[in-house]
This record gives structure tokens, sequence and C-alpha cells, in this order.
């Protein structure tokens, strides 16, 4: 299995470990927001993962789970992408190493 399925295979379960003590308090802007009485408006678009969840998911784990596996797995797609688009736009790909860097 290569390095990169590893690493996301221990993220995912990283993930999934750690997601049970995530604090439901709200962070330091939100506290902010609340003690000052600032409400806050309807935002101009929703997004497809709204507070960390699933809308069609019923349970709040499993919500909350996929939306963090989603998350992680489009930022990977997307670095990915951006990545090679880069090393093929600069040249980068077609570079060969000095011949004591080979291995």
């Amino acid at each position: 299995m290569k390095g990169y399925v590893k690493a996301v295979i221990l993220i995912i379960f990283g993930l999934a470990l750690l997601l049970p003590f995530a604090s439901t308090f709200p962070d330091g802007l939100e506290t902010v927001a609340e003690t000052f009485g600032i409400e806050e408006h309807e935002p101009l678009w929703q997004g497809p993962m709204p507070d960390y969840s699933l809308p069609f998911v019923d349970n709040p784990y499993a919500s909350t789970f996929l939306s963090g596996v989603l998350g992680i797995l489009l930022v990977l797609v997307v670095a990915f992408i951006v990545g090679k688009a880069v090393a093929k736009s600069s040249g980068f790909a077609n570079r060969v190493l000095p011949p004591e860097q080979q291995k």
C-alpha cells in the first residue's frame, strides 16, 4: 500500500477516535459575540456541511464524522491537483536530480 493511502487511513481513524472529545462550547469569537449581544445574520450562502455536520444524516456523531472525513478528502484532493498543476507549469516534474541525490 502506498504511503499516502496509509496516511489518509491513519487520519480517518485518528479523527474517529478524537471526534467524541470535540468541544460543544462556542469558540472565542462566538463567545465574545454572545457576551456583547451581537446577533448572527443569515448567511448569504449556506455551505454543504454547516456546523461540521451533514443535514441528511440523523446521528450527530456519524454526521460530524462523515463531514470530517469528506472535508479531509476534499482538501487532500484539491491540494494534490494544485500541486500537480504547479509542478507541471514550473517544469519541476521534468527536472532530474544530481547523481549524488538519486537513489
